[in-house]
C-alpha cells in the first residue's frame, strides 16, 4: 500500500494537520518540525495527492508555457531553464506549440484556462489583443520570455536585441570589415526582426559606413533554410561583401552551407557572425562566432519570477534585460592582419 498522510504524521510524531500545512506550503510550524516531516516523507516515499492539495491551496501546481516552435533549438534551451525553476518551486509544466499561429495560440490559451493553470510563460511571440484578453480572464500571473510587449504591462525576461545586433555588427567593423550584409528576420516581427535590423543599421551609420536596403535580406523565419536561401540573394546585391551578420545561429549556419556550395571560403573570403549561441554553434565548421544569449538562464529567471508571483512572495515583478556577450570562434577573420 502507498503511504498516507497519516503514516507521515505518525512517523514524524506530529499531527496530520501539521503535515498538511507543510505539504501545502502554509505557515504555522517551526523549521525543525518541517525538517522532521520532510525526512518522514522521504523515508516513506509519500506522494501528496495533487487534487486534494489543489482543493486546499486553490492551485493546480501547473504552469502553462507557450512557444511558437517547440522543436527549435532556442526553445529547448529556454524550456530547460523554465522546467528547472518550476520543479524547484513544486510545479509541473504544460508545454504548448503554437507555431506562431494566432488561432492555435488562442486554442491553447483556452485549454490552459480549462486546466486552471496557476500561471503562464509566453515566449518569443508578440502579445496580441486577443491573447491579453484571455490573460485577464484567467486572472493568473503571466511572464514573457525572449519577447516583450509595447502595448501591455507584462513583465519580461529578454536580451536587448538592438544592442546585441549593434555589437555584433560593430565586432565585424572592428575587425576591418566595411562591406557588411545582414540576413534578417521579418519587418513585421517587432520582437527580434525589427530591433536586430535597427541595431545592424545603427552600427554601420555610427561608423559612417554605407547602408541601403540592399544590405539586408528579410525572411519570415530564422531557420537554417532561410539563411541558406538568403546568402545567394544577398551576394547578388552586395558582390563585394566581406562579412555577414545573421539574425540567428541557424541562419548563420545555413549561410555557411550556401557559401560552401558556392565555393566561398569562411572566414577567409566571407566572415559570418550569428546570434543566440546555440549548442550547434560550436559543433559546425568553422565554429561560429556569435552573440550569446543566456537562454537557459532566461528561462530559469522567468520561471522563478512566475513561481514567486503565484505563491504571493512578490506582488509585482520587474522586467529584466539579461546580459549578452560576443563569443569569438573561427568564423570571423581580421582584415587588419592582411
Amino acid at each position: 500500500m502507498n503511504p498516507t498522510i497519516k503514516d507521515v504524521a505518525k512517523c514524524a510524531n506530529v499531527s496530520i494537520a501539521t503535515v498538511s500545512r507543510i505539504v501545502n506550503g502554509l505557515p504555522g510550524y517551526s523549521e525543525d518540525t518541517k525538517k522532521k516531516v520532510q525526512e518522514a516523507i522521504d523515508a516513506l516515499g509519500y506522494q501528496p495527492n495533487a487534487i486534494a492539495r489543489g482543493l486546499i491551496n486553490k492551485r493546480t501546481q501547473t504552469i502553462g508555457v507557450l512557444f511558437p516552435e517547440v522543436s527549435g533549438m532556442l526553445s529547448s534551451e529556454v524550456l530547460e531553464g523554465v522546467e528547472n525553476a518550476a520543479h524547484d518551486g513544486g510545479f509541473s509544466v504544460i508545454v504548448c506549440n503554437t507555431t506562431s499561429s494566432g488561432k492555435r495560440t488562442v486554442k491553447y490559451l483556452r485549454l490552459l484556462q480549462e486546466k486552471r493553470v496557476d500561471g503562464i510563460i509566453f515566449a518569443s511571440e508578440d502579445v496580441k489583443e486577443e491573447y491579453y484578453k484571455i490573460f485577464q480572464e484567467m486572472k493568473v500571473p503571466v511572464v514573457l520570455v525572449s519577447t516583450a510587449s509595447s502595448n501591455y504591462d507584462l513583465p519580461f525576461v529578454r536580451v536587448n536585441d538592438f544592442e546585441g545586433a549593434f555589437q555584433a555588427t560593430e565586432h565585424l567593423i572592428k575587425k576591418g570589415h566595411k562591406q557588411i550584409g545582414m540576413i534578417g528576420g521579418s519587418k513585421n516581427d517587432p520582437i527580434a526582426g525589427v530591433p536586430r535590423m535597427k541595431g545592424f543599421k545603427g552600427a554601420l551609420q555610427k561608423h559612417s559606413l554605407a547602408f541601403s536596403e540592399d544590405h539586408i535580406t528579410t525572411n519570415e523565419g530564422y531557420r537554417f533554410q532561410n539563411g541558406k536561401e538568403s546568402l545567394p540573394v544577398l551576394l547578388k546585391k552586395l558582390p563585394n561583401m566581406t562579412a555577414l551578420f545573421a539574425a540567428s545561429d541557424e541562419m548563420a549556419i545555413g549561410a555557411m552551407s550556401a557559401a560552401h556550395q558556392l565555393g566561398i571560403k569562411v572566414p577567409e573570403e566571407l566572415s559570418i557572425i550569428g546570434y543566440d549561441n546555440l549548442k550547434i554553434a560550436e559543433m559546425c565548421y568553422p565554429a561560429l562566432t556569435t552573440v550569446s544569449q543566456p537562454l537557459k538562464d532566461m528561462g530559469q529567471t522567468a520561471g522563478e519570477i512566475l513561481v514567486k508571483l503565484i505563491k504571493g512572495e512578490e506582488k509585482e515583478a520587474k522586467s529584466r534585460y539579461m546580459p549578452f556577450t560576443i563569443v569569438e570562434r573561427q568564423s570571423v577573420c581580421d582584415l587588419r592582419d592582411k
